[in-house]
Order: C-alpha cells, then sequence, then structure tokens
C-alpha cells in the first residue's frame, strides 16, 4: 500500500521522457505565453493517449535536476533558486511537490509553470500552498510525507518547477527526496460520468425504503446513526454509557461541558493490523456495508436525495432535528480505485462541527470533469502523500453536486485530515475551485447547507450553534479547548485564508439555510 505503483513502461523510455529538453528550457522559459508548435517532435515526443494508462504518478526529483542551460532564469531571480529545468513529460493533469518527511518544514515558496497540452502553450507561474508540517502525527500515519496542496492544472504535457528561498542571501537547505509529482487520474469507468451529471437536480428528493438492520456475519460496526439499534446502548452516539450525559447540541456554555471531545489526533483511531483502536473508536473492515442504510447504500454510485420524513426512516437512531439527505455521488460515483488506501477505517466519537474549504485550484473547470479532479486528489493524497485516503470527508462542485470523499460510510464519524489540530469529531467539506476573489456560486452554497444541515443533524448538532474542540496542535497550543462556530472555515482552526474570503464570507449563510432545514 505504501509503494507506489509500477509502471508499465521500459526504463529506458522513462529515462528519455524525462530528460531536460534544452531549447524548451531556454526560449519557452523566458516566455510562459511563448507557444510550442504542436507538430514540434520535441514538444510531443512524451505525449500519449491517457486511456494506455488507467491512472498514475510521474515523480521528478530536485536533486536530479542537470545543470542549468545560460539564460534559464528569469531577469531577477536569485542564484539560490532550485529549479526542475522545463521539459516534456507524459500527460498529466494535476501536480503537487512532496518530501520525505511530514515533520521537516520546506524553507521557501513553490512555484511551477505548465504546458497545455492541446495549445501548446505555458502558464504564467503559480505558486503552491504548503501543508503544515508535523501532518505525519495527525493519524495519517509515520510515513506520511511532507507535501504541498495539489493544483489541478488540466491537460498538460510539459512543466517546470522551482523553490524560490525565503532569504536570497543563503542557500535553502531543503529536506530530502523533494520532489514534483504528476498525477494523471485515468478514466473513472461507467458509473463516473452518469453520476456526475449537473443535469440530475441535487434537491430531487425520491423515495428510499428504510434499510434492513442486518449486517454480515464478522462485519465490524463503527459508531454513528446509521448502525442497527443497539438494546444495550444508548441511541445518543455523543453519550458516553453511564455518564447521563445529553445530546450534543453544539451549543455547550463552557470548557467544562465538552466531555474528552477532540482526543488529540495522533491517539485517536488506528485501524491498521494489531493496532488498539482504543476507547471511543472503532474499527471496520468493511463499514459501509453494515448497519441500517450501508447494506442498501453499498455498491450504489449515487445515493438519492430524501424527504425529510424518508431520512428519519433511514437513519432511525438520529436526533430529532435532522434535514433531509441530500444528494451524494459516491465513491464508486467518482471512480476512486479502492485497492489505492489502506484497508479499514478510522473513526472518531462524533461529529460536533463542520470545516468549510476550497481546494484553492482553478474555478474554470466543466462540472463533469469533477469526478478526474477528485481522483486526481485521491491519488495525490495517498501515493505521492501517503495519508490513509484522500483528506476531505466531502467534496462539492460548483454546480451543487455533493461527492463522498472519504471512505467509511457518509453517515458515521469518519476521521479525516482536512484541519490540522481539529481533525477529531468534526467533517471536513471542500469546494472545488478557488474562492479568495471569486463568489461561489448559490449551487454550491446551497449544497453546503444541506449536506451540514443532514450530516450535523445526524449527531444532534445545531448548524447555527457552537461547540468547543479541543486543539491536537498548531494554531493553537495542543490541549487546548477552543470555541467554534458548528459551521466554521478552515481559517478559524488554522493558519491559513482557506476557504478564500468570499465563500468564508458565506458561511454565516449557510449556517442560517442549514438550521431551517433542520426545522430549527
Amino acid at each position: 500500500m505504501r509503494a507506489n505503483l509500477a509502471q508499465s513502461i521500459g526504463v529506458a523510455s522513462a529515462a528519455a521522457l524525462l530528460l531536460p529538453l534544452a531549447p524548451l528550457a531556454t526560449a519557452a522559459a523566458l516566455s510562459p505565453s511563448a507557444p510550442t508548435s504542436p507538430s514540434s517532435p520535441s514538444s510531443r515526443s512524451a505525449a500519449s493517449s491517457p486511456d494506455e494508462i488507467p491512472g498514475h504518478t510521474q515523480s521528478l526529483s530536485f536533486g536530479d535536476t542537470a545543470a542549468e542551460p545560460p539564460g534559464t532564469r528569469a531577469p531577477g531571480e536569485a542564484r539560490t533558486s532550485v529549479r526542475l529545468a522545463a521539459r516534456t513529460v507524459r500527460p498529466y493533469s494535476l501536480l503537487g511537490v512532496v518530501w520525505d518527511s511530514a515533520d521537516q518544514p520546506l524553507p521557501g515558496r513553490v512555484e511551477v509553470r505548465t504546458r497545455d497540452a492541446d495549445t501548446g502553450r505555458w502558464s504564467e507561474w503559480r505558486q503552491l500552498d504548503v501543508h503544515p508540517s508535523g501532518a505525519g502525527r495527525t493519524g495519517e500515519g509515520a510515513g506520511a510525507r511532507g507535501a504541498t496542496a495539489p493544483l489541478w492544472v488540466g491537460a498538460s504535457d510539459g512543466v517546470e518547477a522551482r523553490v524560490l528561498p525565503e532569504r536570497t542571501d543563503a542557500d535553502p537547505a531543503l529536506p530530502e527526496g523533494l520532489r514534483l509529482e504528476l498525477v494523471d487520474p485515468g478514466p473513472g469507468g461507467a458509473a463516473s460520468g452518469e453520476a456526475a451529471d449537473p443535469s440530475q437536480s441535487p434537491d430531487a428528493a425520491e423515495p428510499a425504503k428504510p434499510a434492513e438492520p442486518t449486517r454480515p456475519p464478522g462485519t465490524d460496526k463503527a459508531p454513528g446513526p446509521d448502525k442497527a439499534p443497539d438494546p444495550g446502548q444508548a441511541p445518543n452516539p455523543d453519550k458516553a454509557p453511564g455518564t447521563g450525559a445529553g445530546p450534543d447540541t453544539g451549543t455547550e456554555t463552557g470548557p467544562g461541558t465538552d466531555p474528552g471531545a477532540g482526543a488529540d489526533p495522533g491517539t485517536g483511531t488506528d485501524t491498521r493490523p494489531g493496532a488498539d483502536p482504543g476507547a471511543g473508536a472503532g474499527t471496520d473492515a468493511g463499514a459501509e456495508a453494515g448497519g441500517a442504510g450501508g447494506q442498501a447504500e453499498a455498491g450504489a454510485a449515487v445515493l438519492p436525495a430524501l424527504s425529510k420524513e424518508a431520512t428519519r426512516k433511514q437513519y432511525p437512531t438520529a436526533e430529532s432535528f435532522v434535514g433531509p439527505r441530500p444528494r451524494i455521488v459516491t465513491r464508486k460515483g467518482w471512480g476512486a480505485d479502492e485497492k489505492l488506501r489502506e484497508s479499514g477505517h478510522a473513526y472518531t466519537k462524533t461529529v460536533k462541527a463542520a470545516f468549510v474549504h476550497h481546494t484553492a485550484m482553478t474555478n474554470h473547470y466543466k462540472c463533469g470533469q469533477a469526478p478526474s479532479i477528485i481522483r486526481a486528489m485521491y491519488r495525490y493524497h495517498v501515493k505521492s502523500s501517503k495519508w490513509r485516503d484522500i483528506g476531505y470527508n466531502f467534496l462539492v462542485d460548483k454546480c451543487g453536486t455533493i461527492y463522498e470523499g472519504r471512505a467509511g460510510g457518509v453517515a458515521k464519524p469518519v476521521m479525516g485530515a482536512h484541519t490540522y489540530g481539529f481533525n477529531t469529531n468534526t467533517t471536513g467539506i471542500a469546494v472545488l475551485g478557488s474562492y479568495g476573489k471569486t463568489e461561489p456560486s448559490k449551487r454550491a452554497v446551497d449544497a453546503i447547507a444541506r449536506l451540514t444541515g443532514w450530516k450535523l443533524g445526524l449527531f444532534g448538532v445545531d448548524p447555527a450553534g457552537k461547540t468547543w474542540l479541543k486543539s491536537g496542535g498548531g494554531k493553537f497550543k495542543k490541549g487546548r479547548k477552543i470555541r467554534f462556530h458548528t459551521v466554521s472555515g478552515h481559517k478559524d482552526g488554522y493558519v491559513t485564508e482557506c476557504p478564500g474570503a468570499r465563500l468564508y464570507g458565506k458561511l454565516g449563510e449557510i449556517r442560517t439555510a442549514a438550521a431551517r432545514l433542520q426545522g430549527r
């Protein structure tokens, strides 16, 4: 699971594809907008049909960079910058930079520019956001790598990258194993395009029969409201046995009212073979097939929208205030290769809040491309960054289509990797696009409201309320309890501009709409 997939291509051919192209690295490097002739052998020698390889990753090491030809640097660019010279590569659509240890910071900023596979034109330089150091201690495993956030660039066949140091008068101490990852998401399968069709209204409620509360023998249960009722346990997922604690309404009045919520993410749940799951944690080799709702939903490409009444029947242990379930494209629907991720799932005790993100990628994508974007992010998070699965619990495109993210059951408290320090007892929702200066679409905003009204409602949480979460480190000192809106932005929990000023400004509207959907 931890090794990259072997590439079905000869060693000699791979080496030839990755050699820097001298003419490309000189003229094109100084003129990002200069087109490369589509008929040029040098510009198309590495191009091949994306369907020849069903998803793959190319790794280009900064340490293997050859000496630069004269004139490859832009005027005024520091000699201390580290550059991966412009070159032709196999087709790809997403990129990012990784290094060996998540605990080692990257001093400086990473910038990339790419060549459009159709027009041959080079993009401007674009900066990659860097994930926080220490991410390897957030439950993703000791092997987690340092990484930038991935960037979707669309169909491309050329690339150039550079690391600009924080100080221009000193050589940067770069982390070991620094390399550029180029990801081709591959084809998605028949269900993918069909499920992602934005013409199918995500609001259309469809009748659904209550799922049978049975499960296959030996299937582990995960904590959460979509498990079968157990006479020996209280139905409230936030109530600890013997404590008499009431439901989590998301409106606690002080730190003392948060009984153990927000445990250190590094000590939460480990589902690897032989690991002790610990108290309040669940392990599951097939959670989606277990419990009420899971068996009926297993194998579906799309979970249809439900009315409020049908939602209560589907999730009989949910709290009294729960919004109708929105339409959700499942992992099967967007074409997830389940062999890529780690087996099993990681759960926390409950869901107390939702953190909203943006992916900081282009807004100029077609909604039919969303499954490809998500597959590429999934591959980058798992194969390049060495996370157990895609980091977000849910994703939303600009057409308002909601996608299942991390595996484990859409109604269960699946532990994600989205908000450093606050991954425990929360869910992460990412909107595809960049919303610092661009207004999010109304359909995307409405989709977040529907999703949070349902997801938080399953655990008795008021989307318009507030709750206490215990920090696992990062922006706030580890162990400190912080009061959050139950629908918060990434920037509330970590030092970042995510989810962008324009989307962040919509959170109040989202909270109000989600609470209204719950009947509050």
